[in-house]
């Protein structure tokens, strides 16, 4: 008997000792990441030391370089969750499936080429390997992967077993512990009654997410989730974090994005303030009470930070701020702005930047500025819509000395580095409830709509783009996790931080794109949610370090 297919149902495309064989293909991959970052390592050093400059000039290969490593850990870590479930005896299916299709798929990538965007393949000759150097990938488990990994056969089989599953949490098992998939299943269900069903209205119409669910999430601890618990927060992990961020982003980015806010406040404070300082903001900030916004980016900087104009200029013990800043994220409504500032005149470098915890008047949709020499305006966004981009200009505008992050000037760029582990890793979560929710109304759409006397979804080409949302959200959610628990473990993971944001960006625009192609011209009118949800999908790619940013780090990290 087979099913929609064309598969047997009886019998699975899962290859046989599939476990071993994957694991024997990780080892070739890192031999040939180790001999690519040698390459790459000898084109951009001069006099032994590696060259910013020829970094620059040789950004293909430096990119590439990170995108290779990406890849390879990406690898490695799905082989860490499929040999962890096949201990715990949940190695079902569904499980393989995915594990074979993403072995067979991202290998085949490696040696043919990694999309580092739609238009930019990676091939290895790009990174200056030779054809010698590539024959480390002419590996028996590499080779069998390859062929018989990622086929029709198993992608339409996986899509099979998704139907049979209806699965409202994830598709395959993700590996966390029961007190972390019960903390899933309590915020699915929230953001299924509350968020979703009122998502899509938030969007056309541009308002701010209601004051009732962000009283509602404070409830819920969204916001004090990781502040520890001396300072009233619930001292919970970064991989509980992910989980929340992944669910509540599932039912709409702008509710997932909320507790980014106060991750980043929260994360500054504990790691740069004083002890007063930690009094005063911490319970606000866990219990909701205070809303905060990051104040970083201006006008003509963008990625570069170290040549912020933004002064802040002594007056008695407190400050003056004078500047004018841009992409501000939900900066009307909120108690106090984290403002990175100038403040050692004659500096253009990150050097001369002081972090400042401004206290502000929450403004309302009518009247966003309520406070003498603060004002702005709204920019209009294509999505991500929530909480509403401003432009913010500071004129005369007074800080209290207290407020000087840490008591000390010329921290700020150092302490908003120790922050960017946290908010890389949370992004790349909501990257993950953004595809997942594009992967939610695509196979939903798929199976309700008849084309040809059939449902969309018993064609291969449609069940194939969504074996492939479900097989990759899976590698984006391995690699999230794993950064997530390097941070728990209190070890610096800057670089698997950038690798899951990196990953997770571009999978998620990926699913949202297939997902409004399954949609067909439905998709394109703004009456479906996929429309909003490429919208959204698309500023995951630039925040938090646009992609091309967060190859540059990642490339510095492995060639330093």
């Amino acid at each position: 008997m087979a099913h929609d297919g064309g598969h047997p149902m009886n019998e699975t495309p899962v290859l046989n000792g599939l476990l071993e064989l994957t694991k024997a293909a990780v080892a070739p991959m890192e031999a040939l990441l180790e001999r690519a970052t040698a390459v790459v390592r000898e084109r951009v050093s001069d006099g032994g030391r590696v060259s910013g400059g020829l970094i620059e000039a040789n950004q293909t290969a430096a990119h590439g370089l990170a995108w290779l490593a990406t890849y390879v850990e990406a690898l490695r870590q799905m082989q860490s969750w499929a040999e962890a479930l096949q201990e715990e005896g949940k190695f079902g299916e569904i499980e393989q499936l995915i594990h074979q299709i993403a072995f067979g798929e991202y290998l085949w990538q490696i040696y043919g080429g990694i999309p580092m965007s739609q238009g930019e393949i990676l091939r290895p000759q790009d990174l200056g390997l030779s054809q010698e150097d590539q024959r480390l990938m002419m590996d028996d488990a590499v080779m069998r992967l390859t062929q018989e990994g990622n086929t029709e056969a198993a992608r339409m089989r996986l899509v099979a077993a998704m139907r049979e599953r209806n699965a409202d949490i994830t598709y395959g098992a993700t590996g966390l512990d029961d007190e972390l998939e019960m903390i899933r299943e309590q915020f699915r269900r929230y953001a299924k009654d509350k968020v979703e069903p009122y998502a899509h209205e938030w969007h056309l119409k541009d308002e701010l997410i209601p004051m009732d669910v962000i009283g509602e999430l404070a409830e819920m601890g969204v916001f004090g989730l990781t502040i520890p618990e001396e300072h009233g927060g619930f001292g919970l992990s970064k991989a509980s974090m992910c989980v929340v961020s992944e669910e509540l982003s599932r039912g709409y980015i702008g509710v997932g994005s909320l507790g980014t806010r106060s991750e980043i406040a929260a994360e500054l404070i504990i790691c740069g303030g004083t002890d007063e300082q930690k009094a005063k903001w911490l319970p606000g900030l866990a219990s909701g009470e205070i809303l905060p916004t990051a104040v970083f980016t201006e006008p003509n900087t963008g990625s570069d930070l170290g040549s912020l104009r933004t002064k802040a200029v002594k007056d008695g013990d407190d400050w003056v701020l004078n500047g004018n800043k841009t992409w501000i994220t939900h900066a009307a409504r909120t108690h106090v702005m984290t403002v990175l500032a100038r403040t050692i005149p004659d500096t253009d470098d990150y050097k001369g930047l002081s972090m400042f915890l401004a206290e502000k008047t929450p403004g309302t949709d009518e009247a966003p500025w309520q406070d003498p020499g603060i004002s702005g305006g709204e920019i209009e966004v294509l999505g991500y819509r929530g909480m509403k981009e401003y432009t913010v200009n500071f004129d005369d505008f007074k800080v209290k000395g207290e407020n000087l992050l840490g008591g000390v000037e010329g921290q700020g760029f150092k302490q908003l580095m120790q922050t960017f582990e946290s908010a890389r890793i949370q992004t790349a979560a909501r990257a993950i409830g953004v595809a997942q929710s594009a992967l939610d109304v695509s196979m939903q759409y798929a199976e309700d709509r008849k084309q040809f006397g059939k449902s969309l979804i018993q064609f291969p080409r449609v069940a194939s783009k969504l074996a492939m949302m479900a097989v990759e959200i899976m590698v984006a959610r391995q690699l999230t996790y794993f950064s997530a628990r390097e941070k728990d473990a209190d070890r610096r993971c800057d670089l698997e931080a950038g690798m899951a944001k990196l990953l997770g960006a571009r999978v998620a625009w990926a699913a949202a794109d297939n997902g409004l192609q399954i949609h067909g011209g439905n998709g394109f009118a703004m009456e479906y949610t996929i429309s909003r949800i490429l919208c959204d999908a698309r500023i995951l790619n630039i925040f938090e370090g646009a992609a091309e940013i967060q190859a540059q780090v990642i490339a510095r990290r492995l060639l330093g």
